[in-house]
């Protein structure tokens, strides 16, 4: 099978084609927020609500797409290869799966892997009428519960979840920034997503009181149908380039509070060679004869 390669004509183009070059610092992950043809009001509006979260990195397309992503994931493959996007996220509903969504993400336009959640005792973004947090903030993830590292299933779901909501990768995090917090428990078969603004009052110390307010969406998510990445295509989509790596100092290290630390070595010193300022309790007082020599010049 010939594949067609056709070069760019404008310069538009290269930027485009060079902007979708792989890169070694990956940018923050954008999502495709698709409609199934079936779709259900809560699936939907749950789909839409995270489009809500993830509004400066996700794409919505409200328009109806015929088809499943676990039947034939071509379709999806080919969208996220147009829109240059890695993640995505499918609602549907049949008698079979009541309020189904569907979160994937991509690696080399391909699907890595997917996981396939029935919505339940949903409340969405406009149903708790409380103050919102600002588009474009990035939120703390907090994962509560034993399973998240006892099953496989899990903790794919969670490196999964890390994906879709984490936003910008950022190396300094101020006090005041922290107003959003997503929390997933996993307990009783069951992901329960709870979504948080961060109040701080005074408290009298340096350290302020924390207080949380419920803004939406709630859901109790139920895992379904999953379809996972082997092990070898996941470690070589973990795989972090050699360009990336910090390159090692020698005689530089960092210990566990992030303190850089050195070691200097030096020859052997000869200490009675140091020009220091001696006490005149220390000189060495001159010999009588070379005195009294002294004495008679």
């Amino acid at each position: 099978m010939s594949v067609r390669i056709t070069k760019p004509k404008t310069h538009r183009g290269k930027r485009m084609l060079a902007k979708r070059e792989p890169k070694i610092v990956e940018l923050a992950k954008q999502a495709l927020m698709l409609r199934g043809s079936t779709a259900s009001v809560t699936s939907l509006q749950f789909v839409k609500d995270l489009y809500s979260i993830k509004r400066m990195q996700s794409t919505y397309f409200g328009q109806k797409h015929p088809y499943n992503p676990f039947e034939d994931v071509k379709p999806i493959e080919e969208l996220t290869q147009k829109y240059d996007h890695s993640l995505f996220a499918f609602c549907s509903d049949n008698k079979k799966r009541p309020n189904n969504v569907i979160l994937g993400r991509m690696f080399d336009h391909q699907l890595l892997d997917m996981i396939e959640f029935g919505v339940e005792q949903f409340k969405s973004l406009t149903a708790i009428r409380n103050a919102k947090v600002m588009d474009g903030n990035k939120p703390c993830l907090i994962f509560s519960g034993d399973v998240w590292h006892q099953n496989e299933e899990y903790s794919k779901c969670k490196s999964l979840l890390i994906d879709f909501f984490r936003g910008e990768v950022v190396e300094q995090v101020r006090l005041a920034g922290f107003e959003h917090a997503l929390s997933f428990t996993a307990v009783d078969g069951k992901i329960f997503l709870r979504s948080y603004k961060i109040l701080m009052t005074k408290s009298g110390t340096k350290t302020p009181h924390i207080e949380l307010e419920e803004i939406g969406p709630s859901a109790d998510l139920v895992i379904r149908r999953t379809k996972l990445a082997s092990a070898d295509l996941f470690k070589r989509a973990c795989r972090t380039p050699s360009a990336a790596k910090p390159k090692k100092v020698k005689n530089m290290s960092k210990d566990v509070f992030g303190s850089k630390l050195g070691r200097i070595h030096m020859p052997r010193q000869d200490y009675r060679k140091l020009q220091v300022k001696r006490g005149r309790a220390l000189r060495t007082e001159k010999s009588p004869k070379k005195a009294s020599k002294l004495s008679k010049k």
